[in-house]
């Protein structure tokens, strides 16, 4: 029978019409014809990617995700700095597979959802176009004492352009917060929004939003969403990993928040501009950061070509960020 199957496919017949004609498992005939003639035992193990990282190289990976400089830091800050320092080791999400391998990475909590209402639609395309601030509480040293935490941000750049920690909240602190940002600031923004707060919607407040011809735009009440920049930088804040359960004084809040606040603007790399800092595209420098980080790509893709399929490039920054971006309606 072998030497009629060796026959028929001599004589080009396809393997399974030979099967078929001579009464050979076609199972019986890819054993035999499998490297080194294999009649037992598993399968050999199949060929890695050609862009698969070799064992030293995760190893040396891993070691950068737990080194002291970036043991605290999330992946995707990790990854942005070091291609800022002309170093590319992989893509983030090989990063992710790498540190979740090794039990580095977990999700935080469940994130909130909120059904779609009627809301405030607000779009900024650079920076001073919208301003958004809130008011959030830090806990003093003794239960029942609370400082007031006060902090405006960029919506595109995601600056924060003033913050101060007050031992209250008060309408005419909020006033002078407000004139002392847009006086530092240079330029003042085309909108102001915030929820619905007492200091907010202040007659201090108003009056000076008025005179400096900004244009005043509210939450919906009892609407968190409605001011999500704001909402999720307090989050950043109070989820970093040396925030205490407790200020000893207004001293203390406020020097923990001049280093919070200096780091978050010039050292945190902000996932929702392209991994930049916020100064660098407040100010406009962020075209020369993204110039530098092509070229490390560019570097590191013709050193591994096999390792991309394209060729790579940095983050984008957003063309237009907005506070509810309008659902488009359905043409009849």
């Amino acid at each position: 029978m072998t030497g009629a199957f060796e026959e028929l496919r001599a004589a080009n017949i396809p393997v399974a019409q030979a099967c078929a004609l001579t009464g050979r498992s076609r199972a019986t005939h890819y054993r035999h014809a499998a490297p080194g003639g294999r009649l037992h035992g598993p399968w050999p193990a199949p060929a890695l990617p050609p862009g698969t990282l070799t064992d030293t190289e995760r190893a040396e990976v891993l070691a950068v995700l737990t080194s002291p400089a970036y043991q605290d830091l999330a992946i995707p800050q990790v990854w942005a700095r070091e291609l800022d320092e002309g170093r590319y080791w992989c893509s983030m999400s090989t990063m992710y597979r790498i540190a979740r391998a090794a039990g580095q990475t977990r999700e935080r909590r469940a994130q909130a959802t909120h059904p779609p209402r009627v809301r405030p639609e607000l779009s900024a395309t650079g920076p001073n176009h919208v301003w958004t601030w809130d008011i959030t509480a830090l806990k003093g040293p003794e239960k029942g004492i609370w400082y007031k935490l006060y902090v405006i941000i960029d919506i595109y750049s995601r600056y924060v352009t003033g913050w101060l920690v007050a031992a209250a909240e008060d309408a005419i602190v909020a006033k002078d917060f407000l004139a002392d940002a847009v006086r530092r600031n240079g330029t003042q923004p085309h909108t102001i929004h915030a929820d619905r707060g007492g200091a907010m919607i202040s007659k201090p407040v108003s009056e000076l939003l008025v005179d400096l011809n900004v244009h005043r735009s509210h939450s919906r009440p009892r609407v968190s969403n409605d001011n999500p920049y704001s909402e999720a930088q307090f989050k950043t804040l109070k989820y970093s990993f040396d925030f205490p359960a407790r200020f000893g004084s207004l001293h203390d809040a406020r020097r923990f928040c001049e280093g919070f606040f200096t780091a978050y603007n010039h050292e945190h790399r902000h996932s929702g501009i392209g991994f930049h800092t916020p100064a660098s595209v407040h100010y406009g420098t962020a075209d020369q950061v993204q110039d530098h980080r092509q070229a490390t790509l560019d570097r590191a893709h013709a050193t591994h070509p096999a390792r991309f399929t394209r060729r790579p490039r940095p983050p984008r920054l957003p063309v237009t960020v907005w506070i509810n971006k309008p659902v488009p309606q359905p043409v009849d």
